[in-house]
């Protein structure tokens, strides 16, 4: 599976969506410092708010092949200044979170993920699940099983 590092803000659900594509119980905790799992990379939203860190991001994305631009479906503001991506040296995909939220606005959320210069957008919901297997499918490499396909694969076994 191909690395991914999300950024976004504090609160734009980057830690959840860590669980999420892991399988793992949604709890909520606050990351303190970038954190590596296998294929993920978690970063703290400090790291894309303040300038005087902002630059990190750029060392650590070179450990990524996937560079994950989270936004909020519940954010009065975008993060991103327009045409962003375009200083990266990896593929950026955008990922509209919170989707699920009653005061969600997912098209402004995506408008402006657009601008940013994100071409592949997933909408998710670490909470109910939707979009997940999206994004777990789009890192898939050639070989990978999903844990899915697994489950799936002793299905037809038994059969």
């Amino acid at each position: 599976m191909r690395k991914i590092m999300l950024l976004g803000r504090s609160e734009a659900g980057k830690t959840t969506l860590t669980q999420a594509l892991k399988g793992e119980k949604i709890t909520y905790h606050k990351t303190q410092y970038v954190n590596y799992y296998d294929v993920i990379i978690d970063t703290p939203g400090e790291y894309a708010e303040t300038n005087t860190l902002a630059g990190a991001l750029a060392i650590y994305s070179y450990e990524a092949d996937v560079i994950g631009m989270l936004l909020s479906a519940i954010e009065p503001y975008s993060l991103y200044p327009p045409c962003v991506c375009a200083i990266a040296t990896r593929e950026v995909i955008g990922i509209v979170t919170k989707i699920d939220h009653k005061e969600a606005d997912v098209e402004q959320a995506k408008e402006w993920l657009r601008l940013a210069g994100c071409e592949k957008i997933f909408c998710i919901s670490a909470y109910t699940g939707e979009g997940i297997s999206d994004i777990l499918e789009y890192l898939k490499e050639d070989g990978d099983i999903l844990p899915w396909e697994e489950a799936k694969a002793k299905d037809d076994i038994l059969i």
